[in-house]
């Protein structure tokens, strides 16, 4: 949600020291430089000027960065009590450097931005508050400080700004075409929320981010599922999963979502169940063409039943599952989960709790704690990984069996196109005779070759089958 921030330390000294530096350039001589920003559907052009960088802050509400803070709870919470401490603007601008899908190894992209900073300064003006909170470069900032400046460029923004002002005009510039650098997925999923928060409708969010309506609903689901995964993730250690571990999985929750809407009006329960698997094979770091087989076919042969582990298995077929399930307060019983969708989101509980532990940065947490459940992770994924490749040759059985019917019915749509083609050439007189009786010629050598496959290995042949088999025999009288 939109936070309000108090000002930083120095507030005041340093406001009056922008004041000071923005009067000068009003009065001097020569052409001023501006930047456009975005508000409220109109363009304003404010005031650049020179800013020492140790006397900018690092913005702890850029979306930038929303969904990596969750990198280390500790150094968050800090950040949250205090975002303008040494400690807070630290861990900003570490986050700034890393990779928004692994915040364990450093971005090239900041590096790259780091070379080209170097070797051509700065091209384009960051923008701050007048307070001095960087609004747009807090990246550039990072890297101008790594690179020893003293000093940077950046628009001010007019003093009455509020912080729902300084959010939308952060979302304006990143939502430009020509921006340099995207939000990572989860950020802009944030983002969406926010907007929301504030009272945007949909189509508005929507436009804002340049999709379609249908795009920002799929966003919110997706959203929502990795807020309940995480808090479903939390075991009694303490431990959970953060936003920044979905990072990367973009294209895999968006499928996900599709299958999703696309079974929940057929059988609720069914993609209920594909759900859980889908998002524990997400969390096993499958691939997306591994996930794909996470279908209706895998889950009527039943190819995770056969490989998971008797510690892994939840079934219980002597346990009574409930009709109707009562809601707290409103007396109103609404049907209870099956006992397949039960079993499934346990399991998949076994494998949030366990991902949690394992990717934990607590100290606290022993290693014998981390041990077990990367054993757990193991043998789900060993499980999964032998389900997934079962599926995988029971998919390419079904499109070999599959594949000469649709072979045959592509010939006959082609042959029902050529009897519109022929009557069309007869009515302009513009047939080529010779060259259509070839072509009749090499048909009917299909189809004896056809015939005498067809033939093959079918005790009972079908209409279809006996008539092709007749008209071959016939043939071969003549």
């Amino acid at each position: 949600m939109l936070r309000e921030f108090p000002p930083p330390p120095r507030a005041a000294e340093f406001s009056e020291l922008i004041k000071k530096k923005v009067e000068e350039v009003k009065a001097a001589d020569g052409t001023r430089e501006t930047v456009k920003v975005d508000w409220n559907e109109q363009q304003i052009h404010v005031e650049v000027i020179d800013l020492p960088l140790n006397g900018l802050y690092f913005n702890p509400g850029t979306h930038r960065i929303r969904a990596q803070r969750t990198h280390d709870p500790a150094r968050d919470e800090v950040l949250d009590k205090d975002p303008w401490s040494a400690e807070s603007q630290d861990y900003l601008r570490f986050l700034l450097q890393v990779s928004p899908t692994d915040t364990n190894l450093r971005d090239p992209a900041f590096d790259k931005l780091k070379e080209s900073l170097e070797q051509f300064g700065q091209n384009d003006p960051g923008l701050v508050t007048h307070h001095g909170v960087l609004v747009n470069g807090n990246t550039r900032a990072a890297a101008l400080r790594e690179l020893g400046a003293q000093s940077m460029r950046v628009g001010v923004l007019p003093e009455s700004f509020t912080w729902a002002d300084i959010n939308a005009v952060e979302l304006s510039l990143q939502l430009r075409k020509d921006h340099r650098r995207d939000y990572s997925y989860i950020n802009e999923l944030i983002a969406m929320e926010e907007q929301a928060a504030l009272g945007r409708t949909p189509e508005q969010i929507a436009k804002a981010f340049r999709i379609q309506p249908k795009t920002y609903h799929q966003a919110r689901w997706i959203l929502s599922t990795i807020r309940e995964l995480i808090d479903r993730s939390k075991s009694g250690g303490g431990v959970a999963l953060r936003l920044v571990d979905f990072e990367g999985a973009q294209e895999r929750l968006k499928e996900l979502h599709r299958l999703y809407t696309k079974l929940e009006t057929v059988d609720r329960d069914q993609a209920e169940v594909l759900k859980e698997w889908r998002l524990a094979a997400i969390l096993l770091d499958f691939s997306k063409t591994d996930v794909r087989h996470i279908d209706e076919d895998f889950l009527k042969e039943d190819h995770l039943g056969r490989t998971l582990p008797s510690t892994l298995a939840t079934g219980d077929s002597d346990a009574a599952q409930p009709d109707e399930v009562l809601i707290p307060g409103l007396d109103l019983a609404v049907p209870a989960a099956s006992s397949a969708v039960s079993e499934a989101r346990a399991l998949n509980d076994q494998i949030l709790r366990a991902s949690a532990a394992v990717r934990s940065r607590k100290a606290d947490l022993a290693d014998s704690d981390k041990a077990q459940q990367q054993a757990v992770l193991d043998e789900a994924k060993e499980a999964f990984d032998k389900a997934i490749e079962a599926a995988g040759r029971s998919a390419r059985l079904r499109k070999r069996k599959q594949l000469a019917p649709a072979r045959l019915a592509e010939a006959c749509a082609s042959i029902d196109q050529c009897v519109m083609d022929l009557v069309q050439a007869r009515t302009s007189h513009s047939l080529d005779e010779e060259a259509f009786d070839e072509a009749v010629l090499k048909l009917r050598s299909s189809l004896r070759k056809l015939a005498q496959q067809a033939g093959r290995g079918l005790p009972n042949p079908g209409d279809g089958v006996s008539w092709l088999l007749e008209a071959a025999a016939a043939e071969d009288r003549r």
